[in-house]
C-alpha cells in the first residue's frame, strides 16, 4: 500500500474491529497481553495525529468461559450470556490499563441489534458515542451477549462493527484478521486463489461468491461475514479494510505497507448520510422555519429551536421531519431530537430556556446539522 493510497492517511473518525483469535489465547483464555500493548501504541499515535477511535472487540466469551471451568466446544445460550458477562469485565480492564498508559480513556458500551434498528435507540446511541468521541475517549463496544438472545444478535462482530461505523459516520473501518484479505477462493485449499488488494463501488455477488465458509472455536465470524460487514460499510460511504492482525503492531505494519484488501465507497460517509435522509426516510412531521433559521440553514448550520415557527405531525425523537418556510415550500429533511409534544413547547424558544421548560436538559439543536439535508 502505498502512502498516495493509504486510507489512515484522510481518514478523520476510524473504527478498529478486533477478532478473539487475535486478542485471546484459545488454550488459557488469557488475553494475549503483548500484543494489545503494540495495538494501544498503534491507536495512542493514532490519537496524537488527530484521530479519533472506537474499538469493537471481540473476546468476551472466549475469556469468560474459562474463568468459570466451561469446556471447549459449542456452548448453550445461557453458557455464553454468563461468559460474556465474566470476561466483559476482563476485557475492558485489560484495555483501561494499557491505553491508561498513554492517558487515553476507554469507555465501555454494549450494543444489540436492536440498538442499530429501533430509530431511537440508534439516535441515543449514536449521540452517546458521538459525545465520547468529542470528549476525547476511546468507545469499546461489543455485542451485549448477556442479554442477546439469537432473534436480536448481531451474531458477530465484523457485522457489529460495520454498523457502528455506519452510525458514527466513520471514513475508515479496520477488520483485523487471520488472514492478510480477501482471495478469488479460499487459499488454505485452492492454491491457485488470486489476492484481491481492492474492490471499488460495492460488493457484487461474484465478489461475495469468493467468501469461504470458516467457523471455528470462539469465532464467529469468517470471510463471509467480513464480505458483508464491507458491503454495510460502503453502502455508509465508509472505506473498509480486511487486514492480517496477529502480528506486532498491526495498525503501523498496514500503514507502512504490508498487504491488505480495500474496499472503497463511491460516496464518503457525509454525502451517504445525507442522501439517506433525503430519499431512504418518510417524513411523519413538518417543521415551518422563520426567515433567520432559514438563512442559518442555507449557511450550514444546525436548526434551533428559536427559529422554528409552527409544528404539525405526530412524531417521536430521531424520526424524520420536513421543513418548510413560511410559504409552505419544502428547504430540507432531517432527523428531529426531540418528540413532537416537547418540540412545541420549546419552538420559538432560545436553547438556554430548554431545561426550564422541560425539566432538563436536552440538546441545544432541533435538528443538528449532520442529521439536515437541504433540498
Amino acid at each position: 500500500m502505498t502512502p498516495q493510497s493509504n486510507p489512515f492517511q484522510d481518514a478523520h473518525r476510524i473504527v478498529i474491529k478486533i477478532g478473539s483469535q487475535l486478542l485471546v489465547d484459545p488454550e488459557t483464555g488469557a488475553v494475549h497481553r503483548r500484543w494489545l500493548e503494540t495495538l494501544g501504541d498503534d491507536i495512542a499515535a493514532l490519537r496524537a495525529a488527530g484521530k479519533e477511535v472506537v474499538i469493537v472487540s471481540s473476546g468476551a466469551i472466549a475469556v469468560g468461559r474459562r474463568h468459570l471451568g466451561l469446556a471447549s466446544g459449542k456452548l448453550t445460550l445461557s453458557e455464553q450470556q454468563a461468559s460474556a458477562a465474566t470476561g466483559m469485565v476482563r476485557l475492558a480492564h485489560a484495555y483501561q490499563e494499557i491505553l491508561g498508559t498513554h492517558d487515553l480513556t476507554v469507555s465501555q458500551v454494549l450494543l444489540t441489534l436492536d440498538d442499530s434498528e429501533n430509530r431511537r435507540r440508534y439516535i441515543n446511541a449514536r449521540n452517546t458515542l458521538t459525545e465520547l468521541l468529542k470528549l476525547g475517549a476511546v468507545p469499546l463496544i461489543n455485542e451485549n451477549d448477556t442479554v442477546a438472545t439469537d432473534e436480536i444478535r448481531f451474531g458477530d462482530n465484523d457485522r457489529l462493527a460495520a454498523r457502528v461505523a455506519s452510525m458514527v459516520s466513520a471514513d475508515l473501518l479496520v477488520m483485523l484478521s487471520d488472514i492478510d484479505g480477501l482471495y478469488t477462493g479460499n487459499p488454505q485449499v485452492n492454491a491457485a486463489a488470486e489476492f484481491v488488494p481492492e474492490v471499488h463501488g460495492q460488493v457484487t455477488p461474484e465478489i461475495e461468491a469468493m467468501a469461504g465458509v470458516q467457523l471455528s472455536g470462539d469465532s464467529r465470524g469468517g470471510m463471509v461475514t467480513k464480505l458483508a460487514a464491507a458491503k454495510i460499510a460502503m453502502g455508509a460511504g465508509t472505506t473498509a479494510m480486511i487486514a492480517f492482525g496477529k502480528d506486532l503492531n498491526p495498525l503501523q505494519r498496514i500503514q507502512d505497507g504490508t498487504r491488505c484488501t480495500i474496499f472503497v465507497p463511491d460516496a464518503n460517509p457525509r454525502t451517504a448520510r445525507k442522501e439517506w435522509i433525503a430519499g431512504s426516510l418518510k417524513p411523519v412531521g413538518r417543521l415551518t422555519v422563520d426567515p433567520g433559521a432559514l438563512n442559518a440553514l442555507k449557511s450550514g448550520k444546525s436548526l434551533l429551536p428559536a427559529g422554528i415557527a409552527h409544528i404539525d405531525g405526530d412524531f417521536e425523537r430521531g424520526d424524520a421531519v420536513t421543513i418548510l418556510d413560511l410559504d409552505g415550500r419544502e428547504i430540507g429533511r432531517g432527523l428531529i431530537a426531540y418528540a413532537s409534544d416537547e418540540a412545541a413547547q420549546i419552538a420559538g424558544h432560545k436553547t438556554g430556556e430548554i431545561e426550564t421548560l422541560l425539566g432538563y436538559r436536552g440538546r441545544d439543536e432541533m435538528i443538528h446539522r449532520d442529521d439536515l439535508v437541504l433540498i
